[in-house]
């Protein structure tokens, strides 16, 4: 039986909410997507629960819609600026050194590392082993081997409690199940980064729209991660108040006319921006726009390269750096990272991953945060040997449309367009049967004898 597989991404400015199911070839079929607007999260931590749940049921509508089936269980990303990590170790002392090292032993050892000492208000959120060490020798997977002392090194990824359980509230109450937390970093590397990346060395910076995270690969292992709290919005609040617009106009512009090489736009390039209320319209230069944006993401990448420095593995990146998330959109954003890191770069983007696209935005760095997390979650269920139960939805017309028109209004990717068209063709009635031709009717004769005694209208046959 195969598993279904939804999860949830909350972040700053949108909830992405995806189903899909893992095929025969190893690649997975997005099934359904819906994308809703998030007002009550601020860089990765939830302040409004009940903006949030209305944010995650418009989105969890629309990908059940598409996909025709109810979920009930999901996975979920948390991100936020309190997101911390370390690297702790544990051991133990085997009875019988004769004996192979089995995968009960390893749960066991990563079990044990969340019983760690924390500072009050944290909880662990993963786990994840690097490496592991038998009688003081090397491994990356001892499980076959013998010996007396095992060994291991865990990296070990911290939260805040009150802002997981703000998160777990939030997916409660929109009458969901949570299954499994996972990092989003960790997811959006997931769905983005090779693994001869991950071998090399890598480092996956995943600019969202309240945060940018980190994560960096080497040897085909987590080794570091961090959240910087600043993204995307910090742009858009710059631009806002550069030029006195509304939020909206100023996200159109960063995203149609934003580059972060002002060195490539000419002097007399000119935006020209609608003005507020009927006042006449305003004329920006791209040039000024474009070193208004330079100035942040220097300082965001700065602060970037300060992580990458501080984790010990900048001189192990053979690979380079991997973009995505929403700020990866910006013009000229790979060629001003890597003027600055000094890494080689290019844009991750989930197709690597996906067998079809269900519609024409879903290959986008905005999802890959939410396809990494369908990946993961396929792998949550694998490990524990989970079947999933899924309930397919009839058919409702007005509910259908009832919700498409709900969305229509935060989508920002053609998704509640592209839906409702699809089921407006679906409505669309049958052709009426055309009458049948008179003269080919055997009462054909007699109809003729009285075309003279009856007005047209009388001999029409229905």
């Amino acid at each position: 039986m195969e598993n279904i597989i939804s999860a949830i991404d909350i972040g700053t400015t949108k909830i992405v909410a995806v189903i899909g199911k893992k095929e025969a070839d190893g690649k997975y079929k997005i099934l359904g997507i819906g994308n809703a607007k998030s007002s009550g999260v601020k860089r990765g931590n939830v302040y409004n629960i009940e903006e949030t749940v209305e944010g995650i049921n418009n989105a969890v509508k629309m990908a059940e819609l598409q996909a025709n089936i109810k979920i009930n269980d999901v996975f979920v990303g948390i991100a936020g600026q309190n997101i911390k990590c370390i690297i702790n170790s544990g051991y133990i002392n085997r009875p019988n050194c004769e004996l192979e090292i089995t995968q009960a032993e390893i749960d066991k050892l990563e079990e044990e590392q969340y019983h760690i000492a924390l500072e009050p208000g944290e909880e662990i959120i993963h786990v994840i082993p690097q490496s592991f060490t038998v009688d003081n020798e090397f491994f990356h997977s001892p499980i076959g081997t013998s010996g007396n002392r095992l060994e291991g090194k865990f990296h070990v990824i911290i939260g805040k409690s009150l802002n997981i359980r703000n998160l777990k509230r939030c997916v409660e109450k929109a009458g969901l199940n949570l299954i499994k937390l996972f990092l989003e970093p960790i997811a959006s590397s997931k769905a983005t980064v090779t693994g001869d990346e991950k071998e090399a060395g890598v480092a996956m910076i995943d600019i969202g729209g309240g945060t940018s995270d980190l994560a960096i690969y080497y040897e085909n292992s987590l080794c570091f991660t961090a959240v910087v709290p600043f993204g995307g919005n910090v742009l858009t609040a710059d631009i806002k108040q550069a030029y006195g617009l509304l939020e909206n106009s100023a996200e159109e512009i960063k995203l149609s006319a934003g580059s972060t090489l002002p060195e490539s736009i000419s002097k007399d390039e000119i935006i020209t921006v609608p003005g507020i209320s009927g006042r006449a319209a305003k004329e920006i230069s791209r040039k000024q726009l474009a070193n208004i944006i330079e100035a942040r993401m220097s300082e965001i990448v700065s602060i970037i390269q300060y992580q990458i420095n501080n984790s010990g593995y900048a001189d192990k990146l053979g690979a380079g750096i991997v973009l995505t998330g929403g700020g990866s959109l910006l013009q000229c954003i790979t060629q001003f990272c890597s003027f600055k890191t000094g890494y080689e770069g290019r844009i991750g983007q989930p197709i690597i991953y996906l067998n079809n696209e269900i519609v024409k935005n879903i290959n986008s760095p905005v999802f890959a945060t939410a396809i990494g997390l369908i990946i993961l979650g396929d792998e949550y269920y694998i490990k524990n040997n989970i079947i999933t139960n899924n309930i397919i939805i009839k058919e409702n017309p007005e509910f259908e449309e009832k919700t498409v028109k709900a969305k229509s209004k935060p989508d920002d990717f053609g998704f509640a367009e592209e839906f409702a068209e699809s089921k407006k063709k679906k409505k669309e009635p049958k052709p009426e049967k055309q009458p049948k031709d008179p003269k080919k009717s055997p009462f054909n004769k007699i109809i003729n004898g009285l075309t003279n005694l009856f007005d047209e209208k009388d001999t029409n046959m229905n």
